[in-house]
C-alpha cells in the first residue's frame, strides 16, 4: 500500500510539472497572439488595395492579354505551403498538410514549403521542393515575401509549373483558424466582353498591360506575406487553445489522483488500526 501510494504521489508531481509548462505557453501564445492580430490586421489592406486595382484593370480593358491571366493546360502545379516552426499548436499543422492532399490528389505537383513543419512532412514524403530556403516562418518579413513572389513568377513564367496555389491557415477568431487552399496565378479576375468594358478616370502608363504586369509580383508578394500574417496568428490561437485544454486536462487528472492516493491512505490507516486492535484483543 506504501509503494502504491508513493507511486500516485510521483504521479501527481509530474503532472503538476507538465501543468506549469502548458499554463506557461498558453500565456506566452496569449501574449504573442495580441501583436499577431494586429499585423493580420494591418496586412490585409495592402492587399485588397493591390487586389482591387487588378480588378479595376481587368475589368476597364479587352485590349491585353497578360501572361498572369492566360490559361493554359495544367500540367504541374506549385503549392506554397505556411505551416509552423513547431508542434503543440493542436490539429493545425495537420490541417493545413490534409487541405493541401486533397487539393493536389491526382496532380504532378512541387511545394515552395514555409516553416519548419512544411519543410519536415514534405521531405518526409518525398515531394519535389522549389526551394528549403524559407525553413523558419517566424523570421521572415516582407522582403522574404518578394524573394518568393519574384521566385515563384520566373519560374512560372519559364513554365516550370501552369499554376501557383497558396496553402494557409486562416485566422478567423481565437477558436476558429481555416485550413484554406487559393489560387493565386494565373490570376482570376474578370474579363469584361468587348464593348461592354467599364469606363475608368484612369490612364496608364505605358499601358494598362505593362502596369498590370508590373504590379502582379507585388500583389502575389502581398498576398504571402498577409498569408504568413495570418498563419502566425493561427498557430498562436491554436497553440493557445491547445494548451488551455493541456492544462485543464492535467487539472482534472491531479484531482482524481488525489482522490485515489486519500482513498490509498485512508485504507492504508484503516489497515494500520485493524491490526493494532487485533493486537490488543490477543
Amino acid at each position: 500500500m506504501a509503494g502504491s501510494m508513493k507511486e500516485i504521489k510521483l504521479r501527481i508531481k509530474s503532472v503538476e510539472s507538465t501543468m506549469q509548462i502548458t499554463k506557461a505557453m498558453e500565456l506566452v501564445a496569449s501574449s504573442k497572439l495580441r501583436r499577431a492580430k494586429e499585423r493580420v490586421e494591418q496586412s490585409r489592406p495592402y492587399f485588397e488595395t493591390l487586389y482591387r486595382t487588378l480588378y479595376e484593370i481587368a475589368a476597364a480593358n479587352t485590349d491585353f492579354t497578360s501572361k498572369y491571366m492566360a490559361r493554359r493546360e495544367v500540367k504541374k502545379t506549385c503549392y506554397i505551403v505556411i505551416a509552423g516552426d513547431r508542434g503543440l499548436a493542436g490539429g493545425y499543422n495537420s490541417n493545413m498538410f490534409k487541405a493541401v492532399a486533397a487539393d493536389a490528389a491526382g496532380k504532378d505537383y512541387c511545394v515552395l514549403p514555409i516553416g519548419k513543419k512544411a519543410v519536415e512532412h514534405f521531405q518526409y514524403h518525398g515531394t519535389e521542393l522549389l526551394t528549403d530556403r524559407f525553413a523558419v516562418v517566424g523570421d521572415l518579413s516582407v522582403s522574404d515575401s518578394f524573394d518568393i513572389s519574384r521566385l515563384v513568377c520566373d519560374k512560372y513564367l519559364a513554365g516550370a509549373f501552369d499554376e501557383i496555389k497558396l496553402g494557409f491557415t486562416q485566422f478567423v477568431s481565437m477558436l476558429t483558424q481555416t485550413a484554406t487552399v487559393l489560387q493565386v496565378l494565373p490570376f482570376d479576375g474578370p474579363r469584361p466582353e468587348r464593348g461592354k468594358e467599364r469606363p475608368t478616370q484612369i490612364l496608364y502608363e505605358p499601358s494598362g498591360e505593362a502596369v498590370f504586369d508590373a504590379i502582379i509580383p507585388e500583389y502575389l508578394a502581398g498576398v504571402i506575406y498577409g498569408a504568413m500574417c495570418e498563419s502566425v496568428a493561427s498557430e498562436l490561437g491554436a497553440r493557445r487553445t491547445a494548451m488551455d485544454s493541456a492544462t485543464k486536462n492535467a487539472t482534472e487528472m491531479i484531482d482524481h489522483l488525489n482522490l485515489y492516493y486519500n482513498r490509498a491512505r485512508q485504507a492504508a490507516i484503516t489497515q494500520e488500526i485493524t491490526e493494532i486492535v487485533a493486537g490488543a484483543g490477543e
